[in-house]
């Protein structure tokens, strides 16, 4: 145990190797696994596995930044884009060699510095530093032979990177048809450098200390990657206050409650308004999450020394808001109108004259009651 731990210390604390592949800054580190392989990190896009050996370690390759002007150059020089597959080639072996010296030196010393500290025996100690030492140069043997150089033909995406063969094809296609990849590579590249060009000349923002920064979001619809995104740019730029205007879920059922924890977790006064896709089962979930601000008929509240207000929108879906029945409209005999097809008065006789005989008599007010009122607006008078 001694022997373990004190090589896992060492590869964590100075067992990184930074390299150069291609345009791209990468730091490399060994890590330990019981499944072995190699985790490429494309942050913040995701990341992608290769099931490249089977070993007590894991190879962790961190794609840090962009070189622009390695970039640059190979804008400006398109020909040596039909040398970039040896060139990566070389930065991979290179960087890997630095990093086997480098993963030696780290597990010895930190075997040797822990079982010094525990043992307080020299001899004990070294013995550790070189057990370690052991069991690394058997792992490297053991990675070696179960080498699988096709494993880069079935990586496997995690987060955004999720849709890159959909994107770019996979990896089989990349192989048989590289002269295309290249062409679209160096595309890739060329935008990529000219976006560094656009970014790096641009003023720096210089706030004012009083400034109030607010994140306003919109629209998740139960999208995973929402919250990280969400919790790395509070982070980044210090955000205050973050406004949700709605649509969070999709259906605003309470399965879908549990997508929502995660705001308590954010660390900032979380404000939100009900959208069309939520519902009142959402609504009442919200209010019992730390941080979160609900806001609905107009009431307003202060966060953040920002004051808000809003109203849920009313046609969130009837699984939550139950409708309301027509209420019964009442009459009252004193002051409401008979219906259309009665009459407002009693019955008038009728004149002699033939051309006033469906002539109705002007409205009088009345007091009758609605069932007193006669079925038709005329009625037939005696004979004079």
């Amino acid at each position: 145990m001694v022997v373990i731990v004190g090589a896992w210390l060492g590869l964590l604390i100075v067992g990184d190797v930074r390299a150069q592949v291609g345009p791209m800054d990468t730091t490399m580190t060994l890590r330990p696994s019981l499944t072995g392989g190699t985790k490429i990190n494309v942050s913040p896009l995701g990341a992608l596995s290769l099931d490249s050996h089977h070993a007590p370690v894991r190879l962790d390759v961190n794609v840090d930044q962009l070189d622009p002007e390695r970039s640059q150059s190979l804008v400006d020089h398109p020909e040596r884009i039909s040398g970039l597959q040896d060139e990566v080639a070389r930065d991979v072996e290179h960087g890997t060699l630095d990093l086997a010296v480098r993963s030696c030196t780290a597990v010895v010393l930190g075997a040797t510095t822990l079982g010094l500290a525990i043992y307080r025996r020299p001899r004990r100690a070294l013995a550790a530093g070189g057990l370690a030492l052991t069991l690394l140069a058997a792992s490297g043997a053991t990675a070696y032979a179960t080498w699988n150089p096709k494993s880069i033909l079935e990586p496997k995406f995690s987060g955004l990177l999720s849709s890159a063969p959909s994107l770019v094809g996979n990896a089989r296609n990349i192989v048989t048809e590289f002269d295309v990849y290249q062409q679209e590579l160096a595309r890739l590249v060329t935008n990529v450098t000219k976006l560094y060009d656009v970014t790096s000349t641009l003023p720096a923002y210089q706030p004012d200390p009083t400034t109030i920064r607010i994140l306003h979001v919109s629209d998740i619809h139960l999208n995973p990657a929402s919250w990280k995104i969400i919790a790395s740019l509070v982070e980044q730029y210090k955000v205050d206050v973050i406004v949700d205007t709605g649509d969070t879920m999709d259906h605003g059922t309470t399965a879908e409650n549990g997508f929502l924890d995660p705001i308590g977790d954010l660390g900032v006064p979380y404000v939100w308004v009900r959208g069309n896709h939520d519902s009142l089962a959402t609504q009442r979930y919200l209010e019992h999450i730390k941080n979160v601000h609900v806001l609905d008929e107009g009431r307003a509240q202060t966060v953040a020394g920002v004051r808000f207000a809003g109203i849920g929108d009313p046609s969130s879906p009837p699984t939550a808001r139950p409708r309301r029945a027509p209420a019964t409209r009442r009459n009252s005999p004193a002051t409401s109108s008979p219906p259309p097809s009665a009459t407002s008065g009693p019955p008038a006789p009728r004149s002699t004259s033939p051309s006033s005989t469906n002539r109705r008599p002007p409205a009088r007010p009345t007091a009758r009651s609605p069932s007193s009122w006669p079925a038709t607006s005329t009625t037939r008078a005696p004979r004079s």
